[in-house]
């Protein structure tokens, strides 16, 4: 008899649980870091029975304490395109795209992570993948140096890539072949102190930008953050200095709300780590700077009119206040920040009736009772007013360009302000990856409407549509 497949939902399962304690090894202040969450989140929903209520009958609940996302960043085309294999493996599909050049760093990326709602509930693992842009290297001699330091490495083992042919070719991996696969896939993000360059070499890597030094001079991409997730991210940023921990100036994303939205991620500075360089008649020492920890609370995803409004409030407060590397006007941007997101509703049901987020219907117990007993109102609206339909936030899943990009820069260093000009390239991004990314916003919008058609269907009036507000 053939030996059964296991599901990708528990490999992706055993592989964060792999990366999670690889890297709490090699980067102990992230295990500091996940106990103070912990902490936080445990108050969070003592002090806030309603907020439990909902986490838990959206099915929420369980995933908060395994729920983390990672962020790589690959040189080559050929390393993206394994990538996409690997991570398909573990049930993760590319979901968006994102040109960080807009924002002086030179790559384009994308999110790994699963897309159906079962799967992310188990586990909503998201590892935030970038391709470097080499094309935005203006030194042509240096530009051909970094590619042919690329085209010389091989960043996954050669039984990883063994495995995933396998899962590709039989549809799945038996319980053995996916403990082998976690722990040979384990290896392409495994930190490295041999600098696989000089330190000369590095040096000009490093002038043209420190990303570029940290993706062109290692032996892989090593994880450079793991994010756990947090039910009240302005806790954690006040309580991080308590635990020996220095956290960047500001929060990046929107401001602390009643109603949460979007994304909003903190992190603390970047390690210097020693390392060692290649190609020397003695080994050189040195150090590298790169890997760091990162906090971060989701809130609703926002429909296409909500993200307009938070883009262009968003840009209003970061075009008029400058945060300095010392944070001294970390307050005023703070302030500055909560008086112009007064524009967007913070309030669930507003959110809902003027089309600016996403929200996840269900019949309610007294809904289905009245649909027996034939007294339900055929208006939507009038439902969700009686009572007989619910709605609850849809998380948003993925990430925001402006807060990666600033992440990046805080913890590269807050004062290197490279400028690119824009010049996205998705089709050149999904030419190296080898398919298409999805749409998060399409995604989102259908888990909405599945969910208000399986609604409407248990209460018996199928095909009924709620109206927005213009």
């Amino acid at each position: 008899m053939p030996q059964a497949f296991v599901s990708t939902d528990r490999i992706r399962s055993l592989f964060t649980e792999a990366m999670s304690q690889m890297y709490r090894t090699e980067v102990p202040q992230y295990g500091t870091l996940i106990e103070l969450v912990a902490d936080v989140n445990a108050g969070c929903l003592e002090r806030d029975p309603a907020l439990r209520e909902r986490l838990a009958r959206a099915g929420e609940l369980e995933r908060i304490d395994v729920e983390r996302h990672g962020a790589i960043r690959l040189g080559t085309a050929d390393e993206l395109f394994t990538i996409r294999r690997l991570f398909s493996v573990m049930g993760m599909q590319a979901v968006g795209y994102y040109d960080l050049s807009v924002a002086g760093v030179p790559v384009h990326s994308t999110c790994f992570r699963p897309i159906d709602e079962a799967a992310l509930n188990i586990n909503p693992f998201r590892v935030f993948t970038s391709l470097l842009r080499l094309e935005l290297i203006e030194d042509e001699g240096l530009r051909s140096e970094a590619e042919a330091i690329l085209a010389k490495r091989r960043i996954y083992t050669p039984r990883a890539v063994a495995l995933i042919d396998r899962h590709e070719q039989n549809g799945g991996l038996t319980e053995a072949e996916a403990a082998e696969f976690v722990a040979e896939a384990l290896e392409t993000f495994r930190w490295h102190g041999e600098a696989t360059v000089s330190a000369g070499t590095y040096k000009r890597l490093h002038d043209a930008h420190r990303l570029i030094a940290d993706v062109v001079s290692f032996k892989g991409p090593h994880i450079n953050h793991l994010t756990p997730r947090t039910l009240d991210i302005d806790a954690v940023q006040a309580r991080m200095p308590e635990r020996g921990i220095t956290p960047k100036a500001v929060i990046e994303g929107p401001p602390r709300r009643h109603c949460d939205i979007l994304l909003r991620q903190t992190s603390f500075k970047a390690l210097e780590e020693a390392i060692v360089f290649a190609g020397d008649a003695e080994a050189v020492q040195g150090t590298h700077t790169a890997r760091f920890g990162e906090i971060e609370q989701r809130g609703v995803a926002l429909t296409a009119k909500g993200r307009a409004l938070y883009d262009r409030l968003l840009a209003s407060v970061r075009g008029e206040v400058q945060v300095g590397a010392g944070g001294a006007k970390a307050g005023a941007y703070d302030q500055e920040l909560v008086e112009r997101f007064k524009a967007l509703p913070d309030s669930w049901d507003e959110l809902r009736r003027q089309d600016l987020a996403f929200f996840r219907y269900s019949a309610t117990s007294e809904g289905i009772a009245a649909a027996v007993n034939g007294t339900l109102a055929g208006d939507p609206e009038a439902l969700i007013a009686k009572g007989h339909l619910a709605f609850s936030p849809i998380v948003y899943e993925d990430f925001l360009p402006v807060s990666a990009a600033g992440i990046f820069q805080s913890n590269l260093g807050t004062d290197q302000q490279q400028n690119y000009a824009t010049r996205s390239n998705c089709d050149a991004f999904e030419a190296a990856l080898g398919a298409t990314v999805q749409d998060e916003l399409a995604l989102y919008a259908e888990r909405q409407a599945a969910s208000l058609d399986a609604a409407m269907e248990a209460l018996g009036l199928a095909g009924l549509q709620l109206k927005t507000v213009a």
